[in-house]
């Protein structure tokens, strides 16, 4: 029952939410499965679908009975690599010990001390970002902020120009996307791009690597290249953190400023009546930027008595689990002040976000910034389409006013 979908979830939507409104609104189908069919077999997908939060946390923690190695047999991920290019092995494609080795060298620049010393830098970035609509009333949020802000950051982090930020979307979008329908033309389509993606960021960090051997600045392409990890595998992690570092904080972004206007909460988060941290959680919780992860049975596993036979694929579903009625009290419910709000939007176990603190923290810097920016918010939530991939929006237009004043007034401090 091998299925070729990606570890990481894009592979195609489950029939009943492959439509854009099924995208967008996911949940109702949760709420079925969860209740009737907890763990299912899709015939269609060659996959078991997996709802309910302790099953879910179960299935993630476990990498003795279930891998995130793309293949059960030998471990190695599909790369799309040729000319020479390695084949590319990270730290989501892998379990320990070779993933406490790839994701060890790093770890300590992503723990809450060491992302407390990057605020200034992504305080800097936001107000460049918004300077940049300054006059102008309307604007897409997702293009405009949710895009800009994440990539740019992401890209100084690495010591990139972020200058090649539509590069870089372009490699992500690439990467994630899923086939328009289920032609074997789509689908072949969809991977020869994502293979062309592969191939050309292969090279392009490939290349920065190599020149920054024995260099002793401070960015993360530096501290890869003078590593103990192997050249593919240096790609793999620069790679990975290009795409995981901004296209989970824009849909983090995008979701957040949707769901503050859909339920009317946008002037109460402004003002602070409403805490914008709390907020952000529970926006993690509701509308989870990753929906769904994959994972491999290693051995026959019984799971609420369905008997998974090893090297079987299961699509754990993060978005169901974190609305669980099981662990969550009203999880239908929009509730900012939710406590204790213990999700699992940025999965959990080892393989737990590297990302998860630079993302919150990224989040509640440009969410402060662009509302205390703006006095008056209207998004167009009629036009919303959903994003071919993850889950967030391709478009969310706005129609704003400025509050005017001074960086600090403003609440860069």
């Amino acid at each position: 029952m091998q299925s070729s979908d990606s570890v990481v979830g894009v592979g195609r939507p489950p029939e009943p939410i492959r439509s854009p409104e099924g995208q967008l609104s996911p949940f109702g189908w949760y709420a079925e499965m969860r209740e009737e069919r907890p763990v299912h077999y899709d015939e269609q997908r060659e996959t078991w679908d997996v709802f309910r939060y302790d099953d879910v946390n179960r299935v993630l923690k476990d990498h003795v009975s279930f891998t995130a190695k793309r293949s059960a047999e030998d471990g190695e991920p599909s790369s799309g690599a040729d000319e020479g290019m390695p084949m590319l092995q990270t730290m989501i494609t892998t379990d320990p010990p070779e993933h406490t080795r790839l994701r060890g060298f790093v770890d300590e620049r992503f723990q809450p001390g060491s992302i407390r010393e990057y605020r200034p830098q992504v305080e800097r970035v936001t107000e460049a970002v918004l300077d940049d609509l300054e006059g102008r009333g309307q604007f897409d949020f997702v293009d405009e902020v949710a895009i800009s802000l994440p990539v740019t950051v992401i890209a100084e982090l690495l010591g990139i120009p972020a200058e090649r930020r539509d590069q870089f979307k372009a490699w992500s979008d690439a990467l994630v996307a899923r086939p328009e329908d289920d032609s074997q033309e789509e689908r072949q389509r969809v991977q020869d791009a994502r293979q062309q993606a592969q191939r050309e960021m292969g090279r392009y960090f490939g290349s920065l690597l190599q020149e920054r051997e024995g260099g002793t600045a401070d960015d993360l392409i530096t501290l890869a290249a003078n590593s103990a990890l192997n050249r593919g595998e240096q790609i793999g992690f620069c790679m990975l953190l290009l795409l995981a570092g901004n296209i989970t904080t824009t849909n983090l972004l995008t979701n957040a400023i949707w769901t503050f206007e859909e339920e009317g909460l946008t002037d109460a988060v402004r003002q602070g009546a409403v805490d914008l941290e709390a907020a952000i959680e529970e926006t993690l919780r509701y509308r989870s930027p990753i929906q769904s992860l994959k994972r491999i049975a290693l051995e026959d596993v019984e799971l609420r008595g369905r008997q998974i036979q090893a090297g079987d694929v299961l699509t754990v579903w993060l978005g169901a689990a974190n609305r669980d009625p099981a662990r969550f009290d009203a999880p239908e419910e929009f509730r900012p002040e939710r406590q204790p709000n213990r999700h699992i939007a940025f999965g959990t176990g080892v393989h737990f976000c590297l990302g998860a603190h630079l993302a919150r923290m990224e989040a509640a810097v440009a969410l402060n910034g662009f509302l205390e920016r703006f006095d008056r918010l209207d998004a167009d939530l009629w036009n919303c389409q959903p994003l071919n991939g993850l889950y967030g929006l391709e478009s969310l237009p706005c129609d704003v006013s400025e509050t005017g004043g001074s960086r600090d007034e403003r609440g860069f401090e």
